[in-house]
């Protein structure tokens, strides 16, 4: 049977032997199926129909038809369920595991849990390194399970072997429990570190291989990408919020051993399931490292950086269309903003790559540069996701946490961060971004910045609102003489909840959409290092968190004072430590404003090659025996 071009992808995704995919036989819905879950994606006929006046002929109006995504998570065909469950199953505990059973304290377990989080959020600038270099995102995420899962069952085997651990202790003062040895935190930091470099190559692909079986070059498909992200996030927090109850259940009731090793066997389901998945998949073809085509760039612009731009972007270099098209790329345009980075593009007679690149390559670098002030902005926010599987879970501890014969574990209340971020999806995606797009016009409702610096104010909102509720904790705290001897104070651990339903609602808004500007925004041939851009504002995010824990425990310690942050929390101040936090978010939420002033956000793609299909369709009438291009 003959297939017409139509009928092929127009994004350049091939199959893994590399050649060209069929729209209907590859990608899609049915391939998303295996990374995110069970979705059926209507279009509302009478609004996309052809025949609608509003479209004028066009197959799907993105400003008028109503996107309606149903999600069934009860058909588990998911990786990232069970991979977030895996993760959230160990980092949302860690801290209670160091504290009680490797007798750590309050600063140097906290500090332990954000610097492992914070390299599990960074190492995934190495794996996109690898996955658009090297070995493409499929096998750099196959690679890396390889390797997640090993950490995995060594760390499991680490928390079920008595030898491989401490002594119990019931000692409420930690500084009074024999430590752990060297072997046994080699053993179980080891294991923690060998998993953060698996997931270094399945966070930054996972996601961008979900989103590469949707075509942007193709109307309906490009329809439901637009709520891609969001769903995505949905799907992955129902691992989440069963790793932030059940397993947290477990590991404080029944054993760290089943704790570990439920999350394991479920990493383990969640590859096999992506594997029989692999039929269907369509895959984007490794282009070369970005941080050399990047750096190819910026040196060149320096070594002619006495040689003038011309006026006219066209006297710059540029290849010809056709080789775009017939790699199923497309050219970008010359813009003025980063000016100094056009010099790399004037010909000065040398076609050496370091003295000389395309204004493509000139532009894509200007996208992922231009994109580093917002990365900037998401640092703060970070820090203070930080604080849920920290202080926030050692703030639970403290208080009253039973139910009748229920005792509630501290770190279940992340399941109410989980909650909040589901319902609040929700609700922006089937009611908030079909009434505001009536009068923005955007398909997405509102862009994507202005999603996040909301997301920001309800960062300032949290820290403000942690505050008041440590402050009024501290205060019973020492009516009941408390202060000194520490112990539970007489509050229910229910009085955490607004810090924790608050910071769901900021993730449904900053995360999520965090998430879809840098794959957005980043270059075609660079999608991995732009969707890593969001995990590394969470990585050093955690990093901070660490720095200004230590710091401002050691500050305020200075001059015979107590301290801010102490083993014993009830004669802690943390609540000044969280008011600390609401000014430095509202110093970032001015930097954020300052910034998106300045952004210039990237041409869509898809209007892109419509102009490059327009012009190669003229350039063939005027040659009609040249070879014919995809584009």
């Amino acid at each position: 049977m003959e297939h017409g071009l139509d009928d092929y992808t127009q994004d350049g995704t091939v199959d893994l032997k590399g050649k060209p995919v069929l729209r209907s036989k590859r990608g899609g819905l049915r391939a998303c199926s295996f990374v995110v879950g069970k979705a059926r994606i209507f279009i509302n006929e009478s609004l996309s129909s052809p025949n609608n006046r509003a479209c004028h002929g066009k197959t799907v109006c993105p400003g008028n038809a109503i996107l309606r995504l149903y999600i069934s998570p009860a058909l588990p065909g998911v990786y990232e369920v069970f991979e977030r469950m895996a993760y959230y199953g160990i980092s949302s505990n860690l801290v209670v595991y160091l504290t009680k059973k490797l007798h750590q304290g309050t600063v140097k377990s906290s500090n332990n849990v954000t610097n492992w989080v914070g390299t599990i959020w960074l190492t995934p600038i190495l794996g996109a390194y690898v996955a658009d270099a090297h070995l493409g995102r499929y096998w750099t995420f196959v690679v890396a399970s390889v390797i997640y899962l090993s950490g995995m069952s060594l760390l499991t085997l680490s928390v079920s072997l008595p030898a491989l651990r401490p002594p119990i202790c019931k000692d409420a003062n930690v500084e009074n429990c024999k430590e752990a040895s060297t072997l046994q935190l080699a053993v179980f930091f080891g294991a923690l570190y060998t998993l953060a470099i698996g997931t270094g190559g399945t966070k930054p692909n996972i996601s961008t291989i979900g989103a590469d079986q949707f075509d942007d070059f193709h109307p309906k498909e490009k329809a439901y990408k637009l709520s891609f992200f969001n769903w995505w996030m949905f799907s992955i927090f129902f691992g989440t919020l069963f790793a932030n109850t059940i397993l947290v259940y477990i590991q404080d009731n029944v054993g760290w051993a089943l704790g570990y090793g439920l999350p394991t066997l479920g990493l383990v389901i969640s590859v096999a399931i992506f594997l029989a998945g692999t039929p269907f998949y369509r895959h984007k073809q490794p282009t070369g490292s970005p941080f050399t085509r990047m750096a190819k760039v910026i040196v060149a612009a320096l070594r002619k950086w006495k040689v003038s731009v011309p006026n006219d972007p066209k006297e710059l270099h540029e290849l010809d269309l056709e080789e775009y098209a017939k790699a199923g790329k497309f050219r970008i345009d010359s813009t003025p903003t980063l000016r100094f980075l056009n010099k790399a593009a004037v010909k000065t007679g040398s076609a050496d790559p370091w003295m000389l690149c395309s204004v493509t390559q000139v532009e894509e670098t200007k996208q992922m540069l231009r994109m580093i002030p917002i990365l900037i902005s998401t640092i703060v926010p970070s820090t203070m996701i930080a604080q849920i599987n920290t202080l926030f879970v050692k703030q639970g501890t403290t208080l009253d946490r039973q139910i009748g014969s229920f005792k509630v574990p501290p770190a279940s209340l992340a399941g109410f961060v989980t909650l909040s971020m589901l319902v609040c999806v929700v609700l922006y995606d089937r009611f908030f971004v079909p009434i505001v797009r009536r009068w923005t016009k955007n398909p997405r409702g509102i862009t994507l910045l202005r999603r996040m610096g909301i997301g920001l104010v309800f960062h300032i909102i949290i820290m403000i609102t942690a505050s008041l509720i440590e402050r009024h904790r501290l205060s019973v705290a020492r009516q009941h003489g408390l202060v000194e001897k520490g112990g539970q104070v007489p509050l229910t651990i229910f009085i955490l909840l607004p810090q924790f339903v608050l910071m769901g609602t900021a993730d449904a808004f900053l995360e999520v959409a965090k998430l879809e500007f840098f794959y957005d925004q980043a270059p075609e041939s660079m999608k991995s290092l732009g969707t890593s851009y969001s995990t590394t504002s969470l990585g050093v995010g955690n990093f901070i968190s660490s720095f200004l824990l230590s710091t401002v425990s050691h500050i305020t310690e200075k001059h015979g004072h107590r301290g801010w942050i102490l083993n014993n929390l009830n004669a802690s101040h943390l609540d000044y430590y969280y008011a600390f936090f609401a000014i430095l978010n509202f110093l970032n939420f001015i930097f954020f404003l300052v910034v998106i002033r300045f952004y210039v956000y990237k041409a869509e793609v898809s209007d892109s090659m419509e102009v490059l299909a327009e012009e190669l369709k003229g350039m063939r009438l005027r040659e009609p025996n040249q070879v014919s291009a995809h584009g």
